[in-house]
Parts: C-alpha cells; structure tokens; sequence
C-alpha cells in the first residue's frame, strides 16, 4: 500500500514590476503556493502534527482555515455571493478548520483547497480594485482591501507554516 503524500506545487515568482492589479494577484498566488509547499511531501499524520503543545495548530488546519478564509473574503464578501455554509467551522465551533483535523482527510482537504483558489479568482475577476462592499462589522471595504489582507493573512499563517514544518522534519526554506 502506498502512502499518500502532499504534491510538490509550481510555485511562480511574484513580479517584480507592473500594473498593481497584476502585482496583487502575482503576490497572493506566492503566498498560496508557498502553503502548499510548506505541505509538500508530508504524509496526512505529519500534516495533522500541532506544532507544540498546548497549540492544536497544524498544516492541515492552515490549509483548510485559508480555504474558508479565501471562500469567505472573495465569493462571499467581495463578489456578493451566496454560498452555504463553512466548510470546516461552525457556530457551535468557530474555529472548525483548525480544531478537526484528527478524523480529517487530508488530501481531501488539500483538493478542496486548490480547487477554491480558482473560484475565488474568477469571483473578483471583473470587479475593480475600487469596487467596495460593507463588511460584517460595518465598515466600507474595497477589493484592493481584501488583497492586501489576504497577503497579509497568508504571510501571517505561512510564518506559522514554517516553524511547524522545521518542527516536523527540519525542513526550512522560503
């Protein structure tokens, strides 16, 4: 029986010059391969391993809250989408994607994803960087917002995605 491992992404460099919407994108798409990356080889137990007690944080967690996040800001938020509920959380347990990993599948949970990624993209993809929307809590956003937070979540959580990976293997890298 072959154990099944995370696949090795094709991650791009982000560009180094041009028009901001393009720069945006470019760097967003660094930052979702380098989550996957950080997942890259490891089996679905090494993906479920928190990084250090008292800590339940893990890859797979990463993985599957950046899902909901990503679902969450583009489609739901942004693009005015109705879509049914979170995948992992809910609100008898708000930190769903984080906390279940025990029974999860993983390479399921990876699939679901990379297949969002695309789905968020094409949500804002005729809506400008201008475009605005009120926010759970009230306030006015726009799209060139989400970018930039979703940039800055992913850079938060792939920090977090490095330790427990050097924790895992000793694998260190960017």
């Amino acid at each position: 029986m072959t154990t099944w491992t995370a696949p090795t992404p094709r991650r791009e460099s982000e560009p180094f010059t041009g028009p901001e919407r393009p720069m945006l994108q470019g760097w967003l798409d660094w930052h979702r391969q380098t989550l996957l990356t950080k997942c890259a080889g490891l089996t679905a137990d090494q993906l479920k391993t928190a990084a250090v007690e008292p800590s339940n944080l893990t890859l797979l967690g990463l993985v599957r809250h950046m899902t909901e996040v990503e679902r969450s800001w583009f489609r739901r938020r942004a693009a005015g989408q109705t879509l049914p509920d979170d995948l992992y959380s809910s609100a008898d347990n708000v930190d769903g994607d984080f906390d279940n990993v025990a029974d999860a599948d993983a390479e399921a949970d990876l699939k679901a994803f990379e297949a969002e990624l695309p789905l968020a993209d094409q949500a804002v993809a005729g809506l400008p960087l201008e475009h605005e929307f009120i926010s759970s809590r009230g306030n006015t956003l726009s799209l060139r917002w989400v970018y930039l937070h979703m940039i800055e979540e992913y850079a938060r959580h792939n920090g977090h995605a490095d330790l427990i990976r050097e924790r895992i293997d000793g694998a260190t890298g960017d």
